[in-house]
């Protein structure tokens, strides 16, 4: 005659084959119903005794149990995850903003998902389409947009998420319901360029991203307002993106066409500038005396590259955080943001 297996008989089977544990398997553990335990591993607003709840968590652990992320959406209308998109997860700006972001998130119990857009907005929207149907509880836009994308297919996508309840937050301006952190990228590079002239510089050639990207647009008009304002004068402004290859091949470029000693190069961030650096040392030009080069965001690596980056320094690592608090926060407020200029030595400065 055939005996009905035990739970631990049960249990011991479904781990010999490899299964994970299941919901079914929590509950029968610890002795309570489907629905109980369900309540207790799922993110339930209902109440459950302490007792189930600690019968309940015991067996989960016992059990290697790991709770169903959609399940937890269901239950709560979002999961317990922020998504986090950003152009390229190598830029260690967008690395800085991301370890915020987890910080926050690591104080309130949640999980980050990062995705990559590469500057694509098709891309981008396929991945807030896709994102959509995870429901994490907001999505952070890191990545510095177009000002044309108002009436994008990313932009219906993320009308669809709000009315999912998910909160959004953007860089610069977004929509009109949306949350944004704001980098005052026009005063910081103002700032820089005013600190530039007065360091004797007059001619400056500026490697930009492409027209339209708010981010490098900014920063390119801040820049010339202060050099302008103390005497100098961006003479060349050269189009690419925000890669370190792109600051190579754009100063390549301007070697090729001519640069004379003592002109200043304004890379929109510290990456381009970088790639800048490396270009003006392949051609056996000096940086420094012979071409100075100024970025923006202080990176790490902008300290350890020889001759050190002149940069303007953002605290982005403070950023990702406030950016995570504007997805938690009923009643968040963006404090002031800090913008420093740091003179280092890739800008000796030249004799008026």
């Amino acid at each position: 005659m055939n005996m009905p297996e035990s739970p631990s008989r049960t249990r011991q089977s479904r781990h010999a084959r490899g299964a994970a544990a299941t919901l079914h398997d929590v509950a029968r553990e610890a002795g309570v119903s489907l629905a109980t335990a369900s309540r207790v591993l799922n993110g339930s607003e209902r109440k459950v005794a302490e007792s189930f709840r600690e019968r309940v968590e015991q067996a989960a652990t016992s059990l290697g149990y790991t709770a169903n992320v959609s399940a937890q959406a269901t239950a709560r209308g979002t999961s317990p995850v922020i998504a986090l998109l950003v152009a390229d997860i190598a830029d260690p700006y967008f690395g800085l903003i991301a370890s915020g972001v987890a910080r926050g998130a690591d104080e309130q119990g949640l999980v980050v998902t990062i995705a990559i857009t590469e500057r694509d907005p098709a891309r981008e929207a396929r991945i807030v389409r896709a994102l959509r149907g995870q429901r994490p509880q907001g999505l952070i836009l890191a990545a510095s947009r177009t000002r044309d994308e108002a009436s994008s297919d990313t932009a219906r996508e993320l009308a669809e998420f709000a009315k999912l309840g998910g909160r959004i937050v953007t860089f610069g301006e977004g929509g009109s319901d949306d949350r944004h952190v704001e980098i005052d990228n026009r005063a910081g590079a103002e700032a820089l360029g005013r600190r530039m002239a007065e360091l004797g510089y007059r001619s400056a050639t500026a490697l930009a991203a492409a027209e339209g990207v708010r981010t490098s647009d900014e920063r390119l008009a801040g820049f010339r307002a202060g050099f302008e304002s103390a005497g100098g004068a961006v003479d060349r402004v050269l189009r690419g993106d925000f890669r370190r290859e792109s600051g190579a091949s754009l100063m390549e470029q301007a070697l090729a066409d001519g640069i004379p000693s003592g002109t200043l190069v304004f890379g929109m961030s510290d990456v381009v500038a970088i790639g800048a650096m490396s270009a003006i040392r392949d051609a056996g030009r000096e940086i420094g005396d012979d071409i100075a080069v100024c970025g923006f965001d202080d990176v790490p690596s902008s300290s350890d590259v020889t001759p050190a980056l002149t940069t303007v320094r953002v605290p982005l690592s403070e950023v990702g955080y406030q950016a995570f608090r504007a997805t938690v926060d009923a009643d968040w407020q963006q404090p002031p943001l800090p913008l420093d200029v740091v003179v280092r030595a890739s800008t000796p400065g030249t004799a008026r």
